[in-house]
This record gives structure tokens, C-alpha cells and sequence, in this order.
């Protein structure tokens, strides 16, 4: 992948921000989902500042007006693929106290995480190169846990104590990427829901433990 602006430039204050004024925003809002569907279509690789401004019907002077250069225009796109995929999870389900228990959230979430449509193709190149270069794409493997850990905590039992509630939240954030990366890599359908099931009873477990 290369996310340098394509001419030589590094997008290092060059030109003027748009500084967070209306119009600009807007405007910032407009390319950046222009953005991020093209990097969900056509994942990371030969990411670039100009392969963008193509995405986004601009020029990469444009983009640099607007962002901080390749890597930052990167982050904020990845950061809402995830929005994104947050949202769609949980749109289909609802953790209310009494009603679903956490195995049940977890197995009605797991088919929407795996939808082509949720960005999955492109997270998964991010997790893979957060792993093959951490020095420089660290954080996108950090920036993951940041997004996606609030809501599992959100939806453990509320009597829990806190430091529980992340325990198992980092439990069901690290085993669903573990299964994420064996899909992409392996493509074991039949190990996977092999491992959910346990994953769902072990849940279950905890769940049963606090009552």
C-alpha cells in the first residue's frame, strides 16, 4: 500500500485546511464518503492520495486542503468503515436486560460482521497490516479495540462491575477478530461456527455466574 500523495508531496501543511468551517465540513464529509465506499469496494491495496482523489471526483490538491495528507485521509476513513459496521451490528439487535443474553447478541451480530457490505474486506487488510508493519500501522489494530470495546462493554449486564465488563468484552472483541482472520485466511466455515458455539457457551457461562 502506498499512501503517499503520489507526486512526491507529503501533505505536510502544504495548503490550507478548511479549518473545521461549515462549507468545509461539508465538503470534507462529502469526499470522505466518497472515500471510504471506494476503500470498501477496493480494499487497501495501491491505497494512494491520487487513487482517492480519482475515488472522490478531485484532485489530491483538493484532499489536501481537506486532510492531513494519505494517512490521516486513511484513518478517517477506516474509522468509519467501523462506525459503519458498529451501526449495521446494532441495528439488528437489541441488548436489553431480561431479553438476550450475551451468546444470543453474539450470534445474531456475527452473520452482519461478516456481510461483504460491512467494510469486512478492507478491516481485515487493515488488522493484516497493523500485524506485518506494527511500527507503522499499529494503529489500526489499536484504533480497532478503541471503537469496538465501548459497545461490547455496553452490552454486558449493567450489575457487572466495570473491570468485568471490559474482561469479557476483550474476551468477545479478540475471539471474533481471531475468527475474522481464519475466515479470510483459511476460509474453515465449519471450525468457525465450531469455535462460536463454544465461544456462545462460555458466554453463557459467565452470564450464569453473575446472576
Amino acid at each position: 500500500m502506498n499512501t503517499s500523495a503520489g507526486d512526491g508531496s507529503t501533505g505536510q501543511a502544504a495548503y490550507r485546511r478548511s479549518a473545521g468551517s461549515p462549507r468545509g465540513e461539508a465538503r470534507r464529509r462529502e469526499l470522505l464518503d466518497r472515500i471510504t465506499d471506494d476503500l470498501a469496494i477496493n480494499g487497501l491495496v495501491d491505497f494512494s492520495l491520487r487513487r482517492a482523489a480519482r475515488a472522490a471526483g478531485t484532485t489530491h490538491k483538493v484532499l489536501l486542503y481537506h486532510f492531513d495528507g494519505a494517512d490521516d485521509l486513511l484513518r478517517q476513513a477506516i474509522v468509519q468503515l467501523r462506525e459503519q459496521r458498529i451501526g449495521n451490528a446494532l441495528a439488528v439487535t437489541t441488548r436489553e436486560p431480561g431479553r438476550q443474553t450475551l451468546g444470543a447478541w453474539v450470534r445474531t451480530v456475527w452473520p452482519v460482521l461478516m456481510r461483504a457490505e460491512s467494510g469486512l474486506r478492507v478491516l481485515d487488510q487493515a488488522i493484516g497490516l497493523a500485524m506485518y508493519d506494527p511500527g507503522r500501522y499499529g494503529w489500526l489494530g489499536r484504533e480497532a479495540s478503541r471503537q469496538y470495546l465501548p459497545t461490547l462493554v455496553s452490552i454486558c449486564p449493567a450489575d457487572w462491575p466495570e473491570q468485568r465488563k471490559v474482561e469479557v468484552a476483550e474476551m468477545i472483541l479478540a475471539t471474533l477478530r481471531g475468527f475474522l482472520v481464519e475466515w479470510a485466511t483459511s476460509g474453515d466455515t465449519s471450525g468457525i461456527a465450531a469455535g462460536l458455539e463454544a465461544l456462545i457457551r462460555a458466554l453463557d457461562r459467565e452470564e450464569a455466574a453473575g446472576a
